[in-house]
């Protein structure tokens, strides 16, 4: 799986948690989450490249507690990504 794909998914893991996503030129100083006004956020840098942009934003997901609940719908790359690890069958 190409990293821009990687990204679309873990971005939609992320809206699938409640994130609110914003693209914002940060200079390249790099996104993440915080939360204000009772939502979530994700900020994405668009002036990093796509694997910064996934980095950062795999790095919210990891942070997240509820990621785990989603395992099974991930992707075995994204998982890989997330250190989520499947359970044996």
């Amino acid at each position: 799986m190409q990293t821009v794909e990687l990204l679309q998914e873990a971005r939609w893991v992320a809206e699938r948690l409640g994130y609110q996503i914003r693209e914002e030129n940060l200079g390249g100083v790099g996104g993440g989450a915080c939360e204000f006004g009772g939502r979530k956020w994700l900020f994405v840098d668009l002036a990093q490249t796509a694997p910064e942009q996934l980095e950062a934003v795999t790095a919210t997901l990891r942070d997240d507690p509820s990621t785990s609940a989603l395992q099974s719908q991930l992707s075995p790359q994204l998982a890989w990504h997330l250190g989520l690890r499947r359970a044996a069958a």
